[in-house]
């Protein structure tokens, strides 16, 4: 199982919109996936068509983490219906995001808090019957700061994925998230990576664009993934409508979600890799 945490410091830059999007390549692949939405904001829930209905929402699973069940409290995507109606056996599911959460989105968490989720994850994995260790694909939409949500994210996490826009805050935020990502690692997960950046909302007629896209590959070289994401005029009616961009009608769409299936496809042949190097 792979778990890899979307981050950015800077918010505005379309974090949800590229775990959306992996989700859906994720889910037109057939790779069994679970989105935790640690955004106290909960856009990824909304964007994945799902409502509670009893379940427990992530930030009181944490707060339970020794005895609360994932698997008891997930909930299919409602983009899944669609895609086995086409005859197959997805699995997109979904632990809900809450403001709730946002107890612990603070800076001084200590150990035993940021291990809470790793310990929901664990405890659910080993349990008797539990589908929640089938999982392929764990990706974790974080909040766009770097307080104890995002902690405890990339506490659980193989790699993070860290998305960007080609402008000047956003250029500067991702260096300082790196940053606060090398030290995390040295201090608290050793075998923690970057995954990569991915540049998202470029705008190809933008001469600043263009040219923070050249600072950017200066800058970061090869973690500056490839391909890059350009604006989409439509995100917004395809999140509201909470449906996956890989069954939106339109030349525009499908040029995007031929995009996000690249970067799926790289993340997961990354992680691949990692994992024959550790063996």
């Amino acid at each position: 199982m792979q778990v890899v945490s979307i981050s950015s410091l800077k918010g505005g830059v379309g974090k949800t919109s590229v775990t959306l999007g992996l989700a859906s390549a994720a889910l037109a692949a057939g790779i069994r996936t679970l989105v935790i939405d640690l955004d106290p904001h909960a856009d990824a829930t909304t964007g994945l068509g799902v409502r509670a209905d009893g379940q427990l929402d992530i930030g009181r699973m944490l707060k339970h983490a020794r005895k609360a069940r994932l698997a008891a409290n997930v909930l299919p995507s409602g983009w899944v219906e669609n895609a086995r109606a086409d005859g197959g056996t997805a699995v997109l599911d979904v632990a809900i995001g809450s403001a709730f959460a946002g107890i612990y989105d603070r800076p001084d968490l200590g150990r035993r808090d940021l291990r809470r989720l790793v310990t929901l994850l664990n405890n659910s994995a080993n349990s008797a019957g539990s589908s929640a260790g089938n999982y392929q694909l764990v990706l974790i939409d974080c909040p766009p700061s770097l307080n104890g949500l995002t902690r405890i994210a990339w506490t659980a996490s193989n790699r993070v994925l860290l998305v960007a826009e080609p402008a000047l805050f956003s250029v500067a935020g991702t260096q300082r998230t790196l940053r606060a990502l090398e030290l995390f690692r040295a201090e608290f997960a050793p075998a923690l990576t970057a995954a990569g950046i991915v540049a998202n909302r470029v705008r190809s007629g933008s001469n600043e664009h263009t040219y923070r896209l050249a600072e950017m590959k200066t800058m970061f070289g090869p973690l500056l993934l490839s391909p890059t994401i350009p604006e989409q005029a439509n995100w917004q009616q395809i999140q509201g409508a909470a449906h996956p961009i890989h069954q939106w009608p339109g030349e525009s769409a499908k040029n995007a979600s031929g995009l996000f299936d690249q970067l799926l496809s790289g993340l997961l042949a990354q992680g691949s890799v990692r994992n024959r190097v550790r063996r």
